[in-house]
């Protein structure tokens, strides 16, 4: 139940207690009175005595009349009480329901700066945390609390970004001498009198020198893939999975992986060199974890207006418990760090993980029965 809703049930219930109360009063004082009002007894029999003494009425004929009197003074009053009650349920009834609706406009208007809070922080969360609420109004709790909020998003900004430009500049720094390094190892592997070790040598040095640019990549591609796509537009994902397929038809021929294509349209919003990366780490990793003579389907569909991607391998069993720990950087199953991989850098899952999230992508993974690995990325309808 909406806090909106609580309120008003709990205003309304408060005015109807209260009512009920006060209608109660009203009618046990209204009765008393009228109670006190009706001749007694003893005044009956002074009225009767002093009638037959100016009119000389006999005693029967005027107690027959006061009694009659009296019968109609008290049904007068029953039907004045039940008037009254009647009459006071009805206006407790009207006014309630009055009250009720006042209530619920007073919580909505109390309640429309957490409204505004509960706005600004569903669209800062996982997207920009550039956006304030700068709450207008007195100084009172909601307002320290959104000056509070936009306090906390102001640290957050300047903490994500300084990590984000950390990275960027670490990265690029790094690409420089890396280059530098590939070209001297190649040009000394080139040379006429190289003999056959400094040529083993320097081809290993170039694979480890090759494996460290694609960690850079990946840390950059990382960086950028927190941020949410600044000119988003429909992408068909069946048009990405089969370019991504056709770039690694020839690596997984040469692991003895079959490629099963099912692109079926499938549109989503959002930045396509985000999303490619996306299909790319999905199908690379569907290759590299499998075994000769596995396969890897790839199929993207449009359920409920949904675009959807399923990427699924065979190969290594992989337990529940060790999937959360697979979209982590730098791990790797039983919780192994994947820096000694030769055939990755560990970053390609956390970075679908981080496209998924900023494409607001309900990103999904679990087992298969007999080994590998099925990955579902469910995108909002465009």
């Amino acid at each position: 139940m909406r806090l909106r809703t609580r309120l008003t049930l709990w205003y309304g219930g408060a005015f109807f207690a209260a009512g009920a109360v006060l209608v109660t009063v009203v009618y046990l004082i209204v009765r008393s009175r009228i109670a006190d009002n009706l001749p007694q007894s003893d005044d009956s029999l002074d009225a009767i005595m002093d009638a037959r003494e100016h009119f000389g009425a006999s005693g029967e004929e005027l107690a027959a009349l006061v009694e009659t009197v009296v019968r109609r003074q008290q049904e007068a009053n029953a039907a004045t009480l039940q008037a009254v009650l009647l009459g006071s349920i009805v206006a407790l009834l009207v006014v309630g329901l009055l009250a009720v609706a006042f209530g619920s406009l007073m919580a909505g208007r109390v309640l429309r700066p957490i409204d505004a809070i509960t706005a600004t922080a569903q669209r800062v969360a996982d997207r920009s945390l550039h956006e304030r609420i700068n709450l207008e109004g007195p100084s009172d709790e909601l307002k320290r609390l959104a000056d509070t909020f936009d306090g906390m998003l102001a640290r957050l900004d300047r903490a994500f970004e300084g990590q984000r430009r950390f990275v960027a500049n670490a990265s690029h720094e790094l690409k420089t001498p890396l280059a530098i390094n590939r070209t001297l190892l190649e040009v000394a592997a080139a040379e006429p009198d190289a003999g056959q070790g400094v040529r083993s040598l320097a081809a290993n040095l170039l694979a480890v020198n090759e494996r460290h640019e694609r960690l850079i990549d990946g840390l950059l591609t990382l960086a950028g893939a927190d941020r949410a796509p600044a000119d988003p537009a429909p992408v068909d994902l069946a048009d990405i999975a089969a370019h991504v397929a056709a770039q690694f038809a020839a690596e997984a021929a040469a692991s003895g992986v079959t490629v099963d294509l099912d692109a079926a349209e499938a549109v989503a919003v959002g930045d396509a060199a985000l999303l490619e990366r996306l299909v790319a780490n999905l199908v690379a990793n569907g290759i590299r974890h499998n075994h000769p003579g596995g396969t890897l389907a790839v199929a993207t569909a449009t359920a409920a207006g949904r675009a959807r991607l399923t990427v699924a391998n065979t190969g290594p069993a992989v337990a529940a418990y060790e999937i959360d720990a697979l979209f982590q950087p730098f791990r790797r199953g039983e919780g192994r760090d994947r820096i000694e991989s030769v055939r990755g850098v560990g970053l390609g899952l956390s970075i679908v993980e981080s496209v998924a999230r900023v494409h607001d992508a309900a990103l999904t993974a679990v087992p298969n029965p007999g080994g590998g690995l099925r990955v579902t990325a469910e995108f909002p309808a465009p």
